[in-house]
């Protein structure tokens, strides 16, 4: 008995310090702990990231992901710029990517498919026909490869050799090869043996404005704008403008769809500013966000747990198993914690409530060796054990953007990533610093 007493009554000390920290010293505590997943975690041959930390009997932890592995890039330059990361460990853990991605893995017309076997390098099938080049994908790791160019820029041997590697694999991806001979769309997917049959085209409002944008940056194998405003906007769930919850939203599907849109293209390309005909990128991606929160808050299905503390409805894993795309037209119940942390920038107001509601009163169940798991569920009592790239990876990436803006600036520093801008029409405060 007596040791049960001091065993709770370190529990309750070490609850009552961890209600002491400042915000900024939960923020730290966040982002090293997430960074671990890309860190301590990463394949071991290839220094990718791997898909999630809990293996599947369908092909275990050799599988790397090629767009998680483009966000855990930027998620250790923040560990770098932060202290926690030493710059010489991360360039040559940055060679060891980049050279793996160059020698070793399949490309196909320089497109990298979703699923890569870490120690081969061999594309593995994501779908049934989905075995080869994925160009989504493939615009999340050059989002991030981009990023990590600018970032590494000393005059010293290894880093010039980051530089270059880096500047080869961006300038070998056959953006244009996407139009299928000259579509005004982009496809998502092309593979040797099943050619075009997946046959899915890019369009909006989703994750995938950063795949237009950079197939429009590239300077060997680029688009013309008219791809983009004849294939990008040509959907009858792109141009939104009604009000839900009482927020007018521009663009995308009713109630905005899963928080992970206003996310992964906005790793890099900065929202503050950004604007084309079509919308205003930061009030689309606030709107979005505030809409997502205020359906958590109303509740109108009765979760238990949701409230002004506890909301972020986006794509993870679920209860009952699997995976889904959690949005307020599809919610279970499911509370995802990528969803509001990667919504700093937008929402820091509310944000930092959540995670301290996460981190304080859920911690126990939810903290973890990579910072918190995956999603969680209270009206059913689950918990995930797992951690997954593309979940982590923006956790880490959008609170340092909020802190520093540092991937922000790294991204849009780049000029093929300005001239692209430039040439689709896009308004930015950086093209205004910038002669082109």
């Amino acid at each position: 008995m007596k040791q049960f007493l001091i065993i709770l009554s370190v529990i309750l000390l070490s609850s009552c310090a961890s209600k002491t920290q400042s915000d900024d010293e939960l923020l730290d505590m966040v982002q090293r702990q997430t960074l671990k997943y890309f860190w301590d975690f990463a394949h071991p041959v290839s220094g990718l990231a791997r898909e999630r930390s809990n293996e599947t009997a369908a092909y275990g932890n050799e599988i790397v992901t090629t767009g998680g592995s483009g966000f855990g890039i930027m998620a250790i330059i923040a560990g770098v710029d932060r202290g926690f990361i030493p710059r010489e460990e991360a360039v040559d853990r940055m060679l060891t990517i980049v050279q793996f991605l160059d020698t070793t893995a399949e490309r196909f017309h320089g497109v990298f498919p979703h699923w890569i076997n870490g120690e081969t390098g061999k594309a593995f099938h994501f779908s049934l026909k989905d075995n080869g080049g994925d160009l989504v994908e493939t615009a999340f790791l050059m989002q991030g490869l981009l990023a990590a160019h600018q970032y590494y820029d000393k005059d010293e041997p290894k880093e010039t050799e980051l530089r270059n590697i880096i500047d080869h694999l961006w300038k070998t991806v056959e953006w244009s090869w996407h139009t299928k001979g000259g579509e005004k769309q982009l496809y998502w997917h092309w593979s040797p043996e099943f050619g075009w049959e997946m046959n899915h085209a890019i369009r909006g409002w989703d994750e995938c404005l950063i795949t237009y944008v950079l197939a429009a940056s590239s300077p060997t194998c680029g688009i013309d704008a008219d791809v983009y405003h004849e294939g990008w906007t040509n959907t009858g769930h792109f141009i939104n403008g009604k009000e839900y919850e009482g927020i007018k939203l521009p663009l995308g599907f009713e109630y905005g769809g899963p928080l992970f849109f206003s996310h992964y293209s906005f790793l890099g390309l900065d929202p503050r500013g950004l604007k084309d005909r079509y919308a205003d990128y930061w009030e689309q991606n606030v709107a979005h966000t505030k809409i997502n929160r205020a359906y958590c808050i109303e509740n109108p299905k009765r979760w238990e747990g949701y409230g002004p503390d506890c909301w972020g409805l986006t794509a993870s894993d679920e209860p009952q198993g699997g995976y889904g795309a959690h949005s307020p037209t599809n919610d279970n119940g499911t509370i995802t914690p990528t969803a509001a942390l990667s919504a700093f920038p937008y929402t820091p107001e509310y944000s930092m409530p959540v995670l301290r509601h996460f981190y304080e009163d859920l911690g126990k169940n939810l903290w973890g060796e990579y910072g918190f798991k995956d999603a969680f569920n209270l009206n059913r009592k689950w918990y995930a054990e797992s951690y997954l790239a593309i979940d982590q990876g923006p956790i880490v990436v959008m609170i340092e953007n909020y802190r520093t803006g540092l991937l922000w600036k790294l991204f849009m520093s780049h000029p093929d990533v300005l001239q692209g801008l430039k040439k689709l029409g896009f308004e930015s405060p950086y093209l205004n610093q910038t002669d082109l």
